[in-house]
């Protein structure tokens, strides 16, 4: 099976399968979360796997002492418990100290809707970001996905993944600079879209519905939530009149608040329109694309949003 064709889940799994066989001093330790790559990697690998069980807080402790004892450490858990449930372990045992022990969380946005609100994960960019040690990263597609499990293990500092699942249309080739970001994945115009992980194959769609309605657009997808890299971005924005940043995040703390920071701090004349869940906790049930369509992050309603602020502004 081709890359491109993997699960999004695989497809990073098995990077870090490929990486284990050749270093023994990797670790991977899971709070009972599972895929198919990982039965291959318990088997293959008995001696650098550990089921820590739901108990993330203790997985975060048992990963930041072998993390000091020189191994390199992967940690597996669903978002809202490795990140809301686990913030202050993270600080205090494995960021005060930068060990590099990656984290990855599963079930981005409302990639687990249908378990309820314990399972969304629309807030973990916002708390994750205020730890200034750890580097975020959103993969979008599966080739991106592997590329991010090669940063991570790459990496001498805390990494945050937020990982998706099923299979994303591919954005990304094997040889892409992945050093960069972000990609522009439709030339950039006057109007650009900045969107992240999942919701960026929606906004491919946005972006062609715009076209169809005369009105070209940009497209960037933001993977590397943090260190930005601010210098390529604005660079990216020289000419730009509006900018458009979608999520199934939080309104506050995402992708939104990252571009409004980067403008702001940089005076930039540049309108922005930020698109995303309210400011209020989502207490339903269902799936990703009913809940999406419920807080207004459908491609109906979006088309609407954005067609709407951009006629304004024309004006």
């Amino acid at each position: 099976m081709s890359l491109a064709d993997m699960d999004i889940r695989d497809a990073f799994f098995q990077e870090i399968y490929n990486i284990a066989m050749k270093d023994k001093d990797v670790i991977f330790i899971t709070a009972d979360a599972d895929s198919f790559v990982l039965r291959d990697y318990k088997k293959d690998f008995p001696d650098q796997f550990i089921n820590a069980s739901v108990a993330e807080q203790n997985m975060i402790a048992v990963a930041a002492g072998l993390a000091l004892s020189g191994k390199k450490v992967f940690i597996l858990a669903l978002i809202p418990f490795v990140t809301l449930r686990c913030l202050e372990h993270i600080k205090v045992n494995i960021c005060s100290m930068n060990l590099p022990v990656t984290i990855i969380g599963l079930g981005a946005g409302f990639g687990s809707g249908i378990d309820g609100p314990t399972h969304h994960a629309v807030d973990d960019i916002a708390i994750m970001r205020i730890l200034p040690e750890i580097t975020i990263l959103n993969p979008s597609d599966s080739t991106l996905s592997a590329s991010c499990a090669q940063i991570a293990y790459q990496s001498n500092s805390p990494v945050y993944v937020r990982l998706d699942k099923g299979k994303f249309p591919n954005l990304y080739e094997k040889d892409y600079d992945y050093s960069t970001g972000f990609k522009i994945i439709k030339p950039l115009k006057e109007v650009n879209i900045i969107s992240t992980g999942f919701i960026t194959k929606e906004a491919v769609k946005l972006a062609e519905t715009l076209e169809k309605n005369n009105l070209s657009v940009g497209l960037i997808d933001l993977y590397k939530l943090k260190p930005l890299n601010r210098e390529a971005l604005l660079k990216c924005f020289e000419g730009a009149k509006y900018l458009i940043t979608i999520e199934e995040n939080s309104i506050v703390g995402g992708i939104g608040t990252i571009i409004s920071e980067l403008i702001s701090d940089n005076r930039k004349a540049i309108t922005l329109k930020r698109i995303a869940l309210e400011d209020k906790q989502c207490f339903d049930y269902g799936t990703r694309e009913w809940l999406d369509q419920l807080y207004g992050l459908d491609q109906e309603t979006v088309s609407k949003i954005v067609l709407k602020e951009l006629r304004k502004c024309q004006k």
